[in-house]
């Protein structure tokens, strides 16, 4: 579905232009949504499909203007999130008795979250989920805070997003700081009329080449585990998991309850077998690894 719907693209030259043109496709009424979201699903039909894309692409923007803060292109945000809403209208079920908006948010925020998650350095995003929730989440606590702008936070406000984050306070200033600080580059002079550069200025002091490649090697290897063991898994078992497990704000069973129609108490049943046979994959990975090696 996705490769031969014509989508309009949004890039940073004609951003203003792509929010105007995507005014022009109509909004759904209820009636209507429910209409071809049914000849999608029953018939395959891929007009009706394009049409309950392109009827959210105001949303997928919207959505997209909230994540601006991080310094990635607009542009980009939009494409990830408009290929979030194409998987929304695919496993769209007309039937559940809500609208494809409610649904499609969460595939829209998570794609992409996922894109600038991969965007950013391991050494500004963080890799736990407490750290990844504070990456999501800092800012709009500070916007609450009034201190969207400021440098680095008073002692009051570190100890209250780290109350409400359930975070330790360190984390939070270490991550101010990191989403405060663009990147630069080394070969940049240090004033305008010297002919110095960053980087005479930089002292080494952290780890060496060796122990930073084998960091960043396992940190690899944890991922590869990961990715090859979220195979194992089926499709609503892979994605209550990810849900439930790795995103930075959990969604409720009550939320997946009503996407899959099946009671919270089932949905905790699959979150917690699919976390098992994630667990056993992975062990069952790093014990071939050895044999190999060995």
């Amino acid at each position: 579905m996705a490769s031969s719907m014509a989508i309009p693209m949004a890039t940073e030259g004609n951003l203003s232009r792509y929010l105007q043109e995507i005014r022009k496709f109509p909004m759904l009424s209820p009636e209507e949504e429910l209409a071809l979201a049914r000849r999608w699903k029953e018939e395959g039909d891929e007009r009706a499909a394009h049409k309950l894309v392109t009827s959210h692409l105001r949303l997928v923007a919207k959505i997209a203007m909230g994540y601006r803060g991080y310094g990635l292109p607009v542009g980009e945000l939009i494409s990830e999130g408009n290929v979030g809403m194409m998987q929304a209208v695919k496993r769209f079920d007309p039937e559940r008795g809500f609208r494809l908006a409610t649904y499609a948010m969460w595939w829209i925020r998570a794609a992409i979250q996922e894109y600038i998650l991969h965007s950013w350095s391991l050494v500004k995003m963080g890799t736990t989920a407490a750290q990844k929730k504070l990456f999501f989440n800092l800012r709009r606590l500070k916007a609450q805070m009034s201190a969207l702008e400021d440098g680095d936070l008073k002692d009051e406000q570190v100890a209250k997003i780290a109350h409400r984050l359930q975070v330790p306070e360190q984390d939070v200033i270490n991550m101010n700081r990191r989403l405060a600080s663009p990147d630069h580059s080394l070969n940049a002079p240090v004033r305008a009329d010297s002919e110095g550069e960053w980087q005479d200025w930089l002292v080494d002091d952290g780890e060496n080449q060796e122990d930073e490649l084998a960091e960043r090697q396992d940190m690899s290897n944890r991922r590869d585990l990961l990715a090859g063991a979220l195979k194992t898994l089926n499709e609503r078992e892979r994605h209550i998991l990810i849900e439930r497990r790795l995103k930075e704000e959990p969604t409720t069973l009550e939320e997946l309850s009503q996407q899959y129609g099946i009671s919270r108490e089932r949905v905790r049943q699959i979150e917690v077998r699919a976390f098992e046979k994630l667990q056993k994959s992975m062990k069952q990975q790093v014990a071939e690894r050895r044999l190999t090696v060995g």
